[in-house]
């Protein structure tokens, strides 16, 4: 079984390809967010060429792959409207199979040395964060919240009451923003990686597509929508002009 991962979630775009659960090949690129002034191109401008950068190197077309699987959020509004958008528009032309995997259980899955807490903790400006919390023991990984977005001490706060004397590892772009402040409420409860060393979110989604269709649990492309957890800056300016 071959499962394209793909994920646009945060400014690192991801595309990886695994076949029968092991990691075959994976591009990595670092990408424009919505409002960003940096110099990267953005994702639509990078997403394509990093799939067929992997289909080349692995002598394959989209006809040879049984599924695409796709990170939904949360995340980056852009970046995850791309990352949809894309897969579904590879899907309806070649007839693929879709599979929507949730970010912050992809970020969790992506860890490889560690067993305990796992709290994937996002960046999602505005003074807020996305995350969650895992509890992995070998390869079993279990939720153990729903996705949220908050302010970090709201996280931190949270996570008093939940891991007791465990220690957490924490994980993603937010460690680098909040990682201080992770640490003097946590003291050494907490450990931090923004996951540099670890194979990427897109080879992650795969593996979790994967087992998904092991399962026999494809999504269907219509209803398959991105996983925002708030209101977008269009919506909420929509909605300041209605209330004047």
């Amino acid at each position: 079984m071959r499962i394209l991962g793909i994920d646009t979630s945060t400014a690192v775009a991801s595309v990886a390809l695994v076949e029968d659960g092991k990691l075959v090949l994976e591009e990595t690129r670092e990408a424009a967010l919505e409002s960003s002034s940096t110099n990267h191109a953005n994702h639509a401008e990078i997403l394509l060429p990093l799939i067929d950068r992997i289909l080349k190197q692995a002598a394959l077309s989209l006809s040879d792959v049984s599924a695409i699987a796709v990170s939904i959020g949360p995340g980056s509004f852009t970046g995850l409207r791309i990352g949809l958008s894309t897969v579904k528009g590879l899907a309806y032309g070649w007839n693929v199979v879709i599979v929507g995997v949730p970010t912050l259980l992809a970020i969790a899955a992506r860890v490889v040395d560690w067993d305990g807490l796992i709290c994937p903790f996002l960046d999602a400006r505005k003074k807020e964060v996305y995350a969650a919390l895992f509890s992995k023991k070998g390869e079993r990984l279990e939720r153990l919240t729903e996705d949220v977005v908050a302010s970090p001490e709201e996280i931190v706060r949270s996570m008093r009451s939940h891991n007791g004397h465990e220690r957490c590892l924490f994980i993603g772009d937010g460690t680098k923003v909040y990682g201080d402040l992770i640490k003097t409420a946590l003291g050494e409860k907490c450990l931090f990686t923004p996951g540099d060393t670890y194979p990427s979110t897109a080879s992650a989604v795969a593996r979790l597509g994967e087992e998904r269709l092991r399962l026999a649990q494809p999504d269907s492309l219509g209803p398959l929508t991105p996983v925002y957890l708030r209101a977008s800056e269009a919506e909420l300016k929509r909605g300041r002009r209605e209330i004047a």
